[in-house]
């Protein structure tokens, strides 16, 4: 099946900080693509990049942070050779964010009809009165009952739900192409985030976006991703369907997420924790980064960086020893089978 072309297409991204303790190299080449329509879970620990490169697309990497090379092509356009006037066009009204803590992206001097309506009028030639019809509109689409009492109040009169709620509202206000949820449902209860992610994948929907849902909930990606890309130290390390990745992961630390899962047919065993810490990014790691955790390292991992190759359509990896950590893979999973049927 053919996919879709792509509409937004990352290279060799570089994203660095430039600190008092050093050069962080926190996004250091990553290269991935979103497709029309579709959901990318981009998928890491804390301190992966995966915020960086979303901070990055948007072009609001915040001091010392600098973009110093790569290319970020939006419908076919280098987002890193327009102008900042130009960015602020493009921004809200055609890449919008939900942040990961609506009680920090939304500002608490200000009522909740300022706050949508100030987008809505930046982007759209709207009259206050319309603009503002719009914007009760848009609390009703994002379930917030009485919008026309609410929309005068100011965000510390909401709980965290129904702050996520107008942050979801404000980013969907001009019906942008490209959506990234940067953890949506952070500090929320489970029932209120599983609430939060229907929203959003109705909205999807509703609106016809593609979606970058960025997490470190290997769960919520299986429920609500199309594809889903892992990084893990500034890097790339694979990007698949998701069927694809959960059936047969071929990098050592897509495989260490996916063991990382709670299962509840093994409920009274230990969950299998991946050792160590993410890696300083001053100074990381010769070779694949990950090479310091995995048990399948070898001299070569120390040595040479992997490139992404695809290990079948639509499959990429950035092992330099895939194929043989597949077949003890296959091996590990017959003898466990062997085990569950004597």
């Amino acid at each position: 099946m053919e996919l879709p072309e792509a509409l937004l297409k990352i290279e060799n991204l570089r994203t660095y900080f430039d600190t008092w303790a050093g050069l962080v190299k926190a996004v250091d080449g990553v290269n991935l693509d979103v497709r029309r329509g579709e959901t990318l879970g981009l998928v890491g620990e804390s301190g992966s990049g995966k915020t960086v490169t979303t901070l990055s697309v948007l072009r609001i990497v915040p001091r010392p942070g600098k973009i110093v090379d790569g290319r970020i092509l939006f419908e076919g356009e280098d987002l890193l050779s327009k102008s900042e006037e130009e960015m602020q066009k493009i921004r809200g009204a055609k890449i919008a964010i939900i942040f990961q803590d609506p009680s920090t992206s939304l500002n608490p001097v200000f009522s909740i009809k300022t706050q949508l309506m100030e987008v809505i009028q930046r982007h759209q030639k709207l009259s206050k009165k319309d603009a503002e019809e719009k914007a009760m509109h848009l609390l009703d689409i994002v379930g917030i009952p009485d919008s026309k009492l609410r929309i005068n109040e100011y965000p510390h009169q909401f709980s965290g739900g129904m702050k996520q709620r107008v942050a979801i509202a404000r980013a969907l206000s001009c019906e942008p192409t490209l959506l990234f949820a940067d953890e949506p449902t952070t500090n929320l209860d489970v029932t209120i985030q599983a609430q939060i992610l229907n929203l959003i994948r109705d909205l999807k929907s509703k609106f016809d976006m593609s979606m970058v849902l960025v997490t470190h909930n290997m769960g919520i990606v299986a429920e609500m991703a199309d594809r889903v890309t892992v990084m893990y130290a500034g890097r790339v390390c694979e990007t698949s369907v998701v069927d694809d990745m959960f059936a047969h992961a071929t990098h050592p630390y897509t495989v260490a997420l996916m063991n990382a899962i709670p299962k509840i047919a093994t409920a009274k065993q230990e969950l299998q924790v991946i050792p160590g810490n993410i890696p300083n990014l001053i100074e990381p790691p010769s070779g694949c980064r990950f090479h310091p955790r995995c048990k399948y390292a070898k001299p070569i991992c120390k040595k040479v960086v992997p490139e992404l190759v695809e290990v079948e359509k639509g499959h990429l990896t950035a092992c330099l020893r895939w194929e043989e950590i597949q077949a003890d893979l296959r091996k590990e999973r017959e003898k466990a089978g062997r085990r569950r049927s004597s």
